[in-house]
């Protein structure tokens, strides 16, 4: 973990539960309490190509919530096409995904900002390789951590597994948003 905290690392406990949503708006809420906020998507996975390269709309997104001027590959180095696992998409398109490379581009965007809000891709323990995960890059960079719950039946359990994980890692888990993705749930 890194000596002081240079903002936070938002997971969730699946893909779709609102992370950028809640990324979005506490970036926007930072920012109206004057400090200078960057979002960092490290790994995007479903984009669309433009005349300027692949984008991901999720990033796309930090990078509007952002009060300091960053280029699109600074909030989001790796995009990657396909909407699907990102260590499956990185594969199919040849390139490896290193947290440690991630981590440093982390620490770059932290010297423009006071705040960095970085995000996760899917859950916690999404793979980056055979061997290392979202949680492992979380870990290398060192912020305490949200969790977004995607409310809908089954939604204690995996929010209960998600914060034992990312306790066991080592990270504070900074709080958890509750997000009603299911508005016909029951409780």
């Amino acid at each position: 973990m890194t000596e002081m905290a240079s903002g936070f690392f938002v997971t969730a406990t699946d893909t779709s539960a609102g992370k950028t949503v809640f990324s979005s708006a506490l970036l926007s809420a930072l920012s109206g309490r004057r400090f200078s906020v960057a979002g960092y998507k490290p790994v995007a996975a479903g984009a669309v190509q433009t005349p300027a390269g692949l984008r991901n709309e999720d990033a796309a997104l930090l990078r509007r919530h952002s009060s300091v001027s960053l280029d699109y590959e600074e909030i989001n180095p790796i995009t990657l096409e396909p909407p699907i696992a990102p260590h499956i998409a990185a594969r199919s398109a040849g390139i490896s995904l290193s947290p440690d490379l991630l981590a440093e581009r982390h620490r770059q965007l932290a010297g423009k900002a006071d705040i960095v809000i970085s995000e996760g891709a899917g859950g916690w323990l999404v793979p980056l390789s055979e061997t290392e995960n979202m949680a492992d890059l979380a870990v290398r960079i060192g912020d305490p951590v949200i969790l977004v719950v995607a409310m809908r039946l089954g939604c204690l359990n995996h929010a209960l597994l998600s914060c034992d994980a990312i306790r066991g890692r080592g990270l504070p888990i900074a709080g958890w948003v509750a997000n009603a993705v299911q508005h016909d749930m029951l409780r």
